[in-house]
């Protein structure tokens, strides 16, 4: 049917030309026309007749084909790409002019193998990207595609695959339908093809067939039970009555496609309903089978096989079809070429010979008009006009073909006007994988590189690009939280002055320097009594001065740190701890004297006593200083800019540099702290005697467990809680000194003066000489 309407297109622009007074005044356009029937080998037979010598049956064999008159000066059609790509070649070799007004595959836009082939339809590659826009639009990224096993088929689903691969559309399946249906594997091939198509779970067919093809799968498709999809068509199979006129086409859901957006030829339906009423059928078909006779009926048997059973009922639908223009327009192409070539005016034309190639040039650079609309081949001999989108509604059982959109290099669709199989009539999803939203990146799943899961971007990486299968990660001086499309600033962290636990520890840094104070004040006053100067006198005030000190250096740990502070933090609390134990060696030395080495205490006591007692405690700063100096040159305590310990912040904190400068700065107050426990802790008193032994004992026994502790946990952290630590140490060792030493002496000072004798505070160098006497 499809064929019948093209012939008669034909004819009826050919009669427009003839019986026009302007267009090719005085000259009349003849024609031979021959059904191709979409076979190679019958659309070869009446090429070879066209390229005979004008008035024999034979094809000359020439050097030089310029002078050359074969018996048609251009062709029209046909129709079928792979017809066009097997004629092109024989009418270029001639340079002979060839207009089809249906073949649109890429491969005829090669005009150095096709010099002389045209055609009136857009290419392949437009409909491609057409398709491709259509599905971007209604977000499906999982499809179906299949095509006919021909040259239109697979031309057109292979420039579809290529685009749609770099445009996020993923290809579940991809199959072609037999080219012979009629033969035994055809069937099987079709129902692997259904199947295959329902196993994917898609949702979304793109069909590239021509109307027979297509029409078996869709019908197969409906007794195999396939479900509803949509089917994304092309016009040649969208408008032919063979698809449409298929049982049950209704219930194969959607269907969508790009038809050629062309106008109406005016005056078509009018000739044709003229042409059925004038002619008797009979005879029209009987004439035609005489005029084919007269050429070689034998060999082009073109015998209209249903012209006896068609009428204008059967063919009036199709007068409409996008199709229709075309024709026309391929017809009108020659005769402007040939208007131009042969030099006419809108009066006459010359009556001079003119070549086939001659024509070539005026159909490649001039344009021309068509019932007033203008036409021009492109670089590759085809003319774009664009694509209407069109859906097919149903009415009455009866299919209409409804434009809801249009595409020209865009593609714009009134969705609104799109009723979907669905329950709600909106458009179904299908998608192998959902859009990645901004900070997501792709996860490849299972083995179609094509699908992918949405996974968010971890902490400290960034989303870079739309098409990223992994996420960047930030420079080391920024951070990102979770599905970040860009990196920021990290923010400096160390113990804020502000913040609860400094708040806290400051306060109790306040209340030890306090204590510290208070205690030093209580020592001055009561400096000559009797307590007092068996604790050591003024030294036990200088303690206290150093211990208030200590107290003091929890300031270096709060607060941003910088090298400086780094360096002063150790430095600071060696040299003060040492001046608070330098005052304890003499009395424990004194105490070791006496109670162990009665018979050598006159002769030494008068080194660790009095004066030199004071020159002992500044040895030992000394040497403290030295060791100071000495961790200064090894390696002092530096600033840490440490990035990976905390996901969104910088950590500021004063790292050690060296461990032997470290043991060597704490190591001497370590065995200054042991000595005196050591001198100290076996010393037994009387009971009506105070014992000053016990206090440095406990002091210093306090000191060692409180850096066994402080040592384990200062040498694994390494965040603020490294401050933290470091200032509890000190708070714990000041508060342990003024608890087992100080504070029990300020208690009998104030609560207990009754106690503050000679008698009840006796010194043990006094004591020794009346109980060796006993």
């Amino acid at each position: 049917m499809d064929g019948l309407v093209w012939a008669l297109a034909m004819r009826f622009a050919i009669e427009q030309i003839n019986n026009s007074s302007s267009l090719l005044p005085g000259i009349t356009l003849g024609y031979d026309m021959y059904d191709t029937c979409f076979e190679p080998l019958v659309a070869l037979q009446p090429s070879l007749l066209f390229l005979t010598r004008k008035g024999t049956s034979t094809i000359g064999l020439l050097c030089n084909y310029t002078e050359y008159q074969p018996r048609v000066t251009a062709v029209i059609g046909p129709h079928k790409s792979d017809l066009c790509l097997l004629t092109a070649k024989l009418f270029s070799s001639f340079l002979i002019p060839q207009v089809s007004y249906g073949a649109s595959s890429e491969a005829l836009s090669n005009t150095e193998l096709f010099p002389s082939f045209y055609r009136t339809v857009p290419g392949d590659k437009n409909l491609a990207e057409a398709v491709v826009l259509l599905l971007n639009q209604f977000g499906w990224n999982w499809i179906a595609t299949v095509g006919s096993d021909d040259e239109y088929g697979r031309g057109a689903q292979a420039l579809f695959l290529s685009m749609a691969g770099t445009n996020n559309i993923c290809i579940a399946f991809e199959g072609l339908i037999p080219a012979d249906l009629a033969e035994p594997n055809a069937r099987k091939q079709l129902e692997n093809i259904i199947k295959l198509i329902n196993s994917t779970k898609v949702n979304v067919v793109v069909l590239f067939a021509h109307s027979l093809p297509a029409q078996a799968l869709l019908e197969l498709s409906i007794r195999m039970g396939l479900g509803k999809k949509v089917w994304i068509g092309t016009e040649a199979w969208m408008l032919s009555d063979i698809a449409a006129s298929t049982p049950g086409i209704q219930s194969i859901g959607t269907v969508l496609g790009f038809v050629m957006r062309t106008a109406t030829v005016p005056g078509f339906q009018q000739f044709v309903a003229e042409l059925f009423s004038s002619v008797v059928q009979e005879e029209f078909c009987q004439k035609s089978q005489e005029l084919s006779g007269l050429v070689n009926a034998e060999v082009l048997d073109t015998h209209c096989q249903q012209c006896d059973h068609v009428t204008l009922g059967d063919i009036w639908p199709m007068l409409t079809v996008t199709t229709v223009q075309p024709v026309q327009v391929a017809v009108y192409s020659v005769a402007h070429a040939l208007h131009r070539a042969l030099g006419c005016t809108s009066r006459s034309c010359p009556k001079t010979p003119i070549r086939s190639w001659q024509l070539l040039h005026f159909m490649n650079t001039l344009p021309f008009e068509v019932d007033g609309q203008s036409f021009r081949f492109d670089q590759s001999h085809g003319t774009n006009t664009g694509y209407k989108l069109i859906f097919w509604a149903w009415r009455d059982g009866t299919v209409t073909y409804l434009p809801v959109g249009d595409y020209d290099q865009s593609l714009y669709i009134r969705k609104s006007q799109i009723q979907f199989y669905t329950a709600d009539k909106k458009e179904p999803t299908s998608e192998c994988f959902r859009r990645c939203q901004p900070g997501q990146f792709k996860r490849i799943k299972g083995f179609n590189l094509c699908c992918y899961d949405c996974t968010d971007c971890s902490e400290n990486t960034f989303w870079s690009s739309t098409d990223s299968t992994s996420c960047s990660p930030c420079p080391q001086h920024q951070w990102a939280p979770a599905r970040s499309t860009r990196c920021q600033q990290r923010a400096e962290r160390f113990l804020f002055w502000h913040e609860p636990l400094a708040v806290a520890l400051v306060t109790l840094m306040a209340l030890t320097a306090a204590l510290s104070c208070v205690a030093a004040l209580l020592f001055l006053k009561h400096l000559h009594t009797p307590l007092v100067q068996v604790s050591g006198g003024a030294r036990s005030a200088l303690a206290l001065l150093w211990l208030l000190l200590q107290s003091l250096s929890c300031c270096l740990y709060v607060g941003r740190p910088s090298p400086g502070l780094c360096t002063l933090q150790q430095l600071s609390y060696a040299l003060c701890l040492n001046g608070c134990f330098s005052t304890f060696v003499p009395k424990a030395l004194e105490i070791t004297l006496v109670t162990e080495f009665p018979r050598c205490a006159p002769r030494l006591l008068c080194w660790v006593t009095h004066g030199r007692a004071w020159l002992l405690v500044a040895v030992s700063l000394l040497i403290q200083v030295l060791l100071c100096c000495c961790h200064l040159y090894l390696g002092p305590d530096f600033l840490v800019v440490d990035y990976k310990s905390l996901p969104s912040e910088v950590l500021l904190v004063c790292g050690t540099q060296s461990w032997a400068a470290f043991a060597l700065l704490h190591g001497y107050n370590s065995c200054l702290a042991f000595l005196c426990f050591l001198c100290t802790f076996m010393v037994q008193t009387p009971g009506r005697r105070y014992n000053v032994a016990r206090g440095i004992t406990f002091a210093t026994l306090i000191c060692l467990v409180t850096w066994i502790f402080f040592l384990v946990v200062f040498a694994t952290l390494r965040t603020v809680l490294r401050a933290v630590t470091q200032i509890c140490t000190i708070l714990a060792t000041t508060l342990g000194i003024l608890a087992s030493y100080f504070v029990p002496k300020c208690y009998i000072m104030v609560f207990r003066p009754d106690l503050n004798t000679e008698d009840y505070c006796q010194n043990l160098i006094e004591e020794e000489p009346e109980v060796n006497r006993q």
